[in-house]
């Protein structure tokens, strides 16, 4: 069995009825905050792993840069291939984390729990005083670096999960995940046809009525920026490159939507988000790793990623 066919079949492991793709539970769900039995928010003691293909992950690595929190959370990047033995820190010096000493992140949580059966994912938090992965959660890791961690931000950091829109925002956050950021993924990972076009209804109806909702507004909420945006984002950065090919879920393009493709580049223009997309090691991650079927290895050469920074027009609607 060749490495990506090894690799792949982690992933299709996740598979419920109908042939319908289930992601994994995270195992690691401690929060952050100053509570019994919460993570305490102290700069220096934690590292956060993440690989650059990964949107969970790009997604915390962006609140991160948005609130300033980059001297206070240090991170480690894997390579976007994921091989056999899971993501690998082979840009290193040596092939290993420098602050860890892993090459490949099983490793850390096989030394946390011994007995742990699931796919070691990211983003990974790891407490550097202990060396234990502490929170793999990423679908509430963002909301505790804007929350639990506000000590922290830098002066004048937006405030990304205002108290006022929290329960609004975790409603949109849920249909975001289900229906287009997991979305995508049901339909690319699915294992029969009817899984994979239910799939696919499903996220390009979502797009068409979030193209509605941000033709008379910037953002998803408004003039500001907010968790949920980050959240829609990192799907909308991967979409032409990635999932359109890939995942096949091909009706259209983000271009095609004239008020998604200005919205993503107008986030991909703010400080924060664009510095952290890349563009190539996405493209190789998906093209090349274990998600595609490419067993000539062929890296396609587009998109031209220019049009990324053309005006989106979108000040406008503040």
């Amino acid at each position: 069995m060749t490495t990506v066919q090894n690799a792949a079949s982690e992933f299709t492991r996740e598979v419920g009825s109908g042939g319908a793709f289930v992601r994994q539970t995270n195992r690691f769900v401690t929060p952050f905050g100053t509570a019994d039995g919460e993570l305490p928010p102290e700069p220096g003691r934690y590292r956060l792993l993440w690989a650059p293909i990964c949107p969970w992950a790009h997604r915390a690595i962006i609140v991160r840069a948005v609130l300033g929190l980059e001297d206070a959370i240090s991170v480690g990047t894997a390579n976007p291939v994921r091989t056999e033995q899971g993501w690998e820190f082979s840009l290193d010096k040596d092939g290993v984390d420098p602050v860890l000493g892993i090459r490949f992140l099983p490793e850390i949580y096989k030394e946390t729990d011994p007995d742990y059966q699931g796919r070691a994912t990211v983003p990974t938090v790891v407490d550097l005083t202990t060396r234990k992965v502490v929170n793999n959660n990423y679908f509430r890791l963002t909301n505790d670096l804007e929350t639990a961690w506000s000590a922290f931000h830098k002066e004048g950091a937006p405030d990304l999960y205002p108290a006022e829109l929290r329960e609004v925002i975790d409603a949109l956050n849920d249909i975001l995940f289900h229906e287009v950021n997991n979305g995508v993924y049901k339909a690319g990972f699915a294992r029969s046809q009817e899984a994979y076009e239910q799939a696919y209804d499903t996220v390009f109806a979502r797009l068409d009525d979030l193209e509605k909702r941000l033709e008379g507004r910037r953002y998803l909420f408004g003039s500001s920026i907010t968790d949920s945006d980050v959240r829609l984002y990192v799907t909308l950065a991967r979409f032409d490159i990635a999932y359109y090919p890939v995942f096949r879920t091909n009706r259209n393009r983000l271009i095609d939507f004239p008020n998604l493709w200005a919205y993503a580049r107008d986030l991909y223009q703010t400080p924060g988000f664009g510095d952290t997309t890349d563009f190539e090691a996405i493209k190789k991650g998906y093209h090349l790793g274990d998600i595609a079927s490419n067993p000539l290895r062929i890296l396609p050469k587009g998109p031209d990623l220019s049009i990324w920074t053309s005006d989106h027009g979108r000040e406008r609607l503040n």
